[in-house]
């Protein structure tokens, strides 16, 4: 035990014999008195645990709301940010650039993360002469290539990413310049998992 600790241990066999003594004060027999304890002990230690596993249960909470309401909705746990696949068999998440929702397709064979033009004239981002000519399933388009001021998903924000405005499709993807700036990223099951 270190020095430290010798204080704490000390409190707590004080507490003990004090909490001892006041109830064989009170005349109860040995058993009743260790009831009474063993009761107290397992209504502290119920308290603790749901203390120490609140994230836990937040996520379950989160988890259970989100199945009863029919649509399976992003799970922060902790640091983990988990995003079920939809129906369609694609992962979107609402995510916000310079504060304003933009609902994603993540696409982690998109090499620049890209938003539709409305989403890009509501966040205040205007296109301008720069840009980059990108292969896409219409063949290759000149996208103008601005800097967002600030892209959040969760509670994972990134200042001052570089972001393509596509003017042809409705369509905004979160590409692998955001998916590596993460320290890590998966897909577990149904599920993709973001860890910033």
């Amino acid at each position: 035990m270190s020095d430290g600790q010798a204080p704490n241990a000390l409190y707590l066999l004080i507490a003990i014999i004090f909490v001892g003594m006041s109830l064989f004060g009170r005349g109860m027999t040995a058993s009743k008195t260790l009831k009474m304890v063993l009761a107290w002990v397992a209504v502290f230690a119920a308290f603790f645990a749901i203390f120490a596993f609140r994230g836990e249960f937040g996520a379950l909470g989160a988890r259970l709301k989100s199945e009863a309401m029919g649509e399976a909705a992003p799970i922060a746990s902790g640091e983990t940010y988990r995003i079920p696949k939809r129906d369609d068999g694609h992962f979107w998440v609402d995510g916000k650039v310079n504060g304003k929702t933009v609902r994603f397709l993540v696409d982690s064979g998109a090499t620049t993360t890209t938003l539709s033009a409305d989403a890009a004239k509501a966040a205040g981002l205007e296109a301008g002469m720069r840009g980059d000519f990108v292969g896409t399933a219409n063949g290759e388009v000149f996208m103008p290539r601005v800097t967002a001021g600030l892209l959040e998903v969760g509670a994972i924000r990134r200042a001052d990413m570089s972001v393509n405005i596509n003017p042809n499709d409705g369509t905004s993807v979160l590409g692998m310049n955001f998916l590596s700036s993460l320290r890590g990223w998966a897909v577990e099951g149904d599920n993709l998992v973001l860890k910033p």
